[in-house]
């Protein structure tokens, strides 16, 4: 694969505005000519399209099985010979995701086993690992009111509690896997231009190296 072709995964607990950055993120690597695919978890793929339905009340599920459905979910978002990561890699994008491996990391270790849930991603991290891990660093007060006053309606797990626990389990993850992933965190509290600056300064690092 060719450096110039970068994977970058976009994290952050919901309203920290991750999904702005991907949009300001790829604005920016075209200007430097770079043809750039945007995507996101969940997927369109069929476990997508279940976890979204989950997520709207229309099906019921536990969290074990949400989190296995994740799981499904990402190997297919990696591997899918038309519109996978890996697939768009190699046809010469640099793919930028607003979620990727972190997240399940992050909101199922809160009601399955850590252990487990950073088990499985391995598997994923081992067919891919991204070029750049960036956090939207945020605070969950803060994240929660962004949602409150932008959304008519939340998602299963965008509660304040819910918010802090997945804020957490976010420092967990990244304290035990600091020595084997490219995390930088960026501060989700600047506006919204300054945050996506920074973001860029941290790509076109890699650009150089």
């Amino acid at each position: 694969m060719k450096k110039e072709n970068l994977f970058i995964a976009i994290e952050g607990i919901d309203g920290s505005g991750k999904s702005t950055q991907v949009q300001l993120l790829k604005t920016n690597l075209e200007q430097v000519g770079h043809k750039v695919y945007t995507t996101h978890e969940p997927t369109s793929f069929e476990a997508g399209k279940l976890i979204r339905s989950i997520f709207n009340h229309k099906v019921n599920a536990d969290q074990h099985t949400i989190a296995a459905l994740f799981v499904a979910d990402r190997l297919q978002h990696l591997l899918d010979k038309e519109h996978g990561i890996l697939a768009m890699l190699e046809k010469g994008y640099t793919v930028i995701t607003d979620r990727y491996y972190f997240s399940s990391y992050a909101y199922h270790s809160a009601y399955v086993e850590m252990d487990w849930v950073m088990s499985i991603n391995a598997k994923c991290a081992a067919l891919l690992r991204p070029d750049r891990n960036i956090f939207v660093d945020v605070d969950p007060e803060t994240a929660f009111r962004r949602i409150v006053s932008t959304r008519t309606s939340t998602e299963l797990y965008e509660t304040n509690e819910n918010l802090r626990k997945v804020y957490s389990n976010y420092l967990k993850a990244f304290e035990l896997l600091k020595e084997s992933e490219n995390i930088v965190f960026v501060n989700g509290k600047n506006e919204v231009q300054q945050v996506a600056s920074d973001i860029f300064k941290s790509v076109k690092n890699l650009l150089h190296t």
